[in-house]
C-alpha cells in the first residue's frame, strides 16, 4: 500500500507531528470529548500529522482495550476538522503477530504509515529485527523507530538502518534515542542504503530539537560527501505548546533555505531544552515523562487532570515546581493566548 502523494509530500517538505497524548476522567476512563479536543487543537495550530498510540499516547492502552478507539478519534477528527491532508501516524508494537493485527487496523481506520517500536523484540538479532519490520511493511507503509533505551528502546547500529532504510515501503524514520552517537548511526544508515531522498528524517531527540532542526550532517558515501537533514519533529515535547512548534519549524526551514542561521534562532535551543527538563522529568530519568506534558495541558484547560492508565504514574517529587519556573521563565515559547482564544470552540 503506497503512501499518497500528499502525505508524502508533507513528510518530504517536514512537519510538525505530534505525539498525541491520552485523555482520561478521574476514573481513568477515555474522555473523549477531550481526546477530540486534543485533536482539535494540534490540527488548530498548524500540525501537519498527528502520531497516536504512541510512548505518549501510553502503550497500556492496549491491554486496556483503548488503541481502536483512541485511534477512530483521531482518524475522524482530522476528516471532520480540517480540509487538508493531515499525516496520520499510527504507534505500532509487540511481536510480529500482535505488531501485524496492528498495522491491519491502523491502515483499515485510515491511517497513512506506522511507526513501528522494536522494544517487544528484545533478543532478536538484527536478521530477525529486519525480518519483523519486513512483515509490518507488507501492511502500513513504516516509519522507523530508534527509541531511547531508557524508556525501554534497543539499542540498534548502522547496519541496521542501513537494511532497514532499504526496505521499499520505509518512508520516515523519528530518530530519539537522546545521542549524538546513535543518531549519526542512523543518518550513515540511511545514506549507506541510499534512501536519503526518499526516507525523511524526523527528530524525535526531545533533548536536542532546535539544533537537530539546523544543523546539516555530512555522511561519506564511496569517498564522496552526502549531506541530509532532518525534515521536521515527531515528539512527545511537540504535544504541547504546538502552536509556537509550527512557528519554530517555519523559522528553523526558512534559515536552512537562507544558508544562515542566526544566534537569536541558535540560542532558542538550550531554552527549549531547559523546558523539555522539567516536562520530562529528567531529573527522575524520565518517570514523568508523560505526566509533565499532561500537566502543561491541564494548566492550559485541555486536559482535566494529569491521570494516566498506570495510578503509579504521575508527577516526580519537585517536578511541578520545575514547571512552574520553565513556565516563568520561558513565558514567550508558549501557546496560551491562542489556545484560551479556541479551548471553548475545541470543547464543544
Amino acid at each position: 500500500m503506497p503512501l499518497p502523494a500528499a502525505i508524502a509530500e508533507i513528510l518530504r517538505a517536514g512537519a510538525v507531528i505530534p505525539a498525541h497524548p491520552l485523555a482520561l476522567d478521574a476514573k481513568r476512563r477515555l474522555d473523549a470529548r477531550r481526546q477530540r479536543a486534543l485533536s482539535r487543537y494540534y490540527l488548530d495550530a498548524g500540525a501537519g500529522g498527528l502520531a497516536v498510540g504512541v510512548h505518549t499516547t501510553q502503550f497500556a492502552i492496549r491491554e486496556a482495550g483503548l488503541l481502536e478507539p483512541v485511534l477512530r478519534s483521531a482518524a475522524e477528527t482530522a476528516a471532520s476538522w480540517v480540509r487538508r491532508p493531515v499525516a496520520l501516524i499510527a504507534g505500532i508494537c509487540g511481536p510480529t503477530e500482535a505488531a501485524l493485527e496492528e498495522a491491519r487496523l491502523a491502515a483499515r481506520l485510515g491511517y497513512h504509515a506506522g511507526l513501528l517500536s522494536l522494544a517487544a523484540m528484545k533478543g532478536a538479532d538484527t536478521a530477525g529485527l529486519i525480518e519483523h519490520c519486513a512483515a509490518i511493511a507488507t501492511e502500513i507503509p513504516l516509519v522507523g523507530f530508534y527509541l531511547q533505551p531508557a524508556v525501554g528502546g534497543l539499542p540498534l547500529g548502522v547496519d541496521f538502518w542501513t537494511r532497514f532504510a532499504a526496505l521499499d515501503n520505509v518512508v520516515a524514520i523519528k530518530v530519539a534515542p537522546f545521542n549524538r552517537y546513535r543518531t549519526l548511526d542512523v543518518m550513515r544508515g540511511v545514506v549507506e542504503a541510499g534512501a536519503e531522498e526518499r526516507v525523511a528524517l524526523y527528530t524525535g531527540n526531545d533533548d536536542h530539537i532546535l539544533l537537530d532542526l539546523v544543523t546539516p550532517v555530512t555522511v561519506m558515501r564511496a569517498g564522496k560527501p552526502v549531506t541530509l537533514r532532518f525534515r521536521g519533529g515527531l515528539l512527545g515535547h511537540w504535544s504541547v505548546w504546538v502552536r509556537s512548534a509550527v512557528a519554530l519549524l517555519e523559522r528553523c526551514h526558512a534559515a536552512a533555505r537562507a544558508g544562515a542561521i542566526a544566534a537569536d534562532l541558535l540560542a532558542l535551543d538550550s531554552r527549549i531544552t531547559d523546558c523539555n527538563s522539567a516536562f520530562f522529568d529528567v531529573a527522575h530519568d524520565f518517570r514523568g515523562c508523560i505526566a509533565g506534558c499532561h500537566e502543561v495541558l491541564r494548566r492550559q484547560g485541555l486536559l482535566e487532570g494529569i491521570w494516566c492508565l498506570d495510578p503509579a504514574e504521575g508527577l516526580s517529587p519537585g517536578q511541578a515546581a520545575e514547571i512552574d519556573r520553565v513556565c516563568r521563565q520561558h513565558a514567550d515559547l508558549a501557546d496560551d493566548s491562542f489556545v484560551a482564544a479556541n479551548l471553548a470552540r475545541w470543547l464543544g
